[in-house]
């Protein structure tokens, strides 16, 4: 867990002065609209109206976080209770803290659904799990329901018999919300007012340490930024909606609006403390904008539309001149990289890999997939990243850790597995984008590739007879740790935006495996 990176006060206070309403939403789509058309010198303006939102997404994210990581070797109280199926896949967890006086008790911090079972009504299935944990263990369960009354999760503890506080402490015992108290049968009839009114002073000292409210005031109040700045796109594009006319401006607009939904949606199951993980559901597309094709990049051309940035000048030169002219176009038209997740919808769906995607799409997948694109280069394959220009800054940063860290990787091997980097190459910035250049590496995210050994039947099996979600963990455990040991101390906030990726094959979607005398291993991590 991390702490905060600001107080409450702050974090909470710095963004609510900055609100638009929806007059001023209209007048600046309005402006951006304009300044496209005439291809104004000022590209910026095309983020502009995002910006708020994006400073809500970092403030919020900020908070105090789960690491998935790291929560199963804490040792300062907090618990990991981990879901599974009959059928073996890890549907999810729970993140508590066991106080064992003055009553043995489980606080429940954070359900977590895992990603590809999200959306399908397991929350209830986790808390039924919780229940009958929580009745083995003859222990109470306590949580505070800080979910907001019109959430679409508000009473699923009320139907599960969890009861307020005050129907056993006969006295008003409210945190940031509602305290609710689970008893089990062993505990059923006994006399629980004293042990619950120390349990919860005992919890509100905690609380304090975590600042889960925080996080559910600052998730509310971007949901509520979401939904505004939704209903004013729709009130300006109207005319285009019911018409249906295809405007390639509108489809921008709600293309980086959506991109923004789903990258708050990945984040959002990080923080602490907020339990309501259905909440964004209350950001509702209507069936017209659910059809629109993506449209990633601006759709005309601005006077100061492309540059090169940084990195590989001779690699540059090596891209084909077309790319070189008119960088977001023909880029944003390579092919899609054939990460699993997308391999297995698009067959699904029975849909060519080359298909149009549109808004609807994304939201069902998850993730945005034209985000990652293929190209070969003088034989060599490389993946281009669609990044927000804003984020060059952290990037660039990240650049130079990793140059510095680069002669101490040479011969380093984590659990037998061969570490490696796989930094930007080069940066390309047109059209309010940055593309950033790098090798493709034979492997996945480390958290797809756990996706893929709960979900896919082929790999079921295999990941039963070699613990393959332990040997991954493991491994990207020690690599954090490494990490760690080979940077300085006030770099905490860089390393945790790395990213780890596992030795796989694509296209048999398989692991990538070593199997000697010490047993199995994966082949190769990287870091990015």
């Amino acid at each position: 867990m991390t702490k905060p990176a600001t107080r409450k006060t702050a974090r909470t206070s710095s963004v609510e002065a900055k609100r638009l309403t929806l007059n001023e939403r209209l007048a600046l789509i309005g402006l951006i609209d304009e300044s496209t058309r005439e291809s104004s010198s000022d590209a910026t303006i095309v983020t502009d109206l995002f910006t708020e939102l994006g400073d809500l997404l970092e403030t919020t994210i900020s908070g105090a976080k789960i690491d998935r990581l790291k929560s199963g070797r804490s040792n300062n109280g907090f618990k990991v209770l981990e879901i599974n199926a009959e059928t073996g896949e890890n549907l999810g967890r729970l993140n508590m803290l066991y106080l064992n006086k003055p009553i043995p008790c489980y606080y429940l911090v954070y359900v977590e659904v895992a990603p590809p079972f999200r959306n399908k009504g397991l929350g209830n299935k986790i808390l039924e799990a919780f229940r009958d944990f929580l009745i083995e263990k003859a222990a109470v369960g306590i949580l505070d329901n800080i979910i907001p009354q019109d959430d679409p999760t508000y009473d699923i503890y009320l139907k599960l018999n969890w009861k307020p506080a005050v129907d056993f402490t006969g006295v008003a015992v409210n945190g940031d919300g509602v305290y609710m108290v689970f008893v089990p049968p062993a505990l059923a009839g006994k006399d629980l007012k004293d042990a619950l009114l120390r349990l919860v002073h005992h919890l509100k000292r905690k609380r304090a340490t975590i600042d889960m409210r925080d996080n559910e005031l600052m998730v509310k109040r971007t949901i509520e930024e979401f939904k505004d700045l939704y209903c004013a796109l729709v009130a300006y594009f109207e005319v285009e909606i019911r018409r249906g006319k295809d405007d390639s401006f509108m489809r921008f607009m709600f293309t980086r609006f959506v991109t923004k939904l789903l990258g708050f949606r990945r984040r959002i199951s990080e923080l602490l403390g907020y339990t309501g993980g259905e909440s964004l559901e209350q950001v509702v597309l209507d069936p017209e904008i659910r059809a629109l094709p993506v449209q990633s990049y601006a759709p005309r051309d601005l006077a100061n539309s492309s540059s090169f940035v940084t990195g590989d000048k001779e690699l540059w030169l090596h891209l084909p001149e077309s790319l070189k002219t008119n960088p977001a176009r023909m880029i944003e038209a390579l092919q899609n990289y054939k990460r699993p997740n997308l391999l297995l919808w698009l067959e699904s769906k029975d849909a060519a890999s080359d298909q149009v995607l549109t808004i609807g799409d994304l939201l069902d997948l998850g993730f945005d997939p034209t985000r990652l694109k293929e190209i070969t280069i003088h034989g060599e394959h490389y993946i281009f990243e669609r990044l927000q220009a804003r984020m060059l800054k952290r990037l660039d940063l990240k650049k130079e850790l990793m140059e510095r860290i680069e002669p101490e990787i040479t011969g380093v091997r984590i659990r037998n597995a061969t570490l490696a980097l796989n930094p930007p190459l080069l940066v390309i910035k047109d059209r309010g984008n940055a593309y950033v250049l790098r090798r493709k590496v034979q492997g996945i995210h480390w958290e797809e590739a756990m996706e893929q050994l709960q979900t896919c039947a082929d790999l079921k099996n295999l990941n039963a007879a070699l613990k393959l979600e332990k040997l991954i963990l493991s491994t990207v455990r020690k690599t954090q740790d490494w990490l760690k040991a080979a940077t300085l101390e006030d770099e905490e906030m860089l390393r945790d935006t790395f990213t780890y990726f596992m030795s796989w094959n694509i296209d048999a979607n398989q692991p990538k495996l070593m199997v000697d005398a010490s047993g199995t291993f994966l082949d190769t991590i990287w870091i990015a």
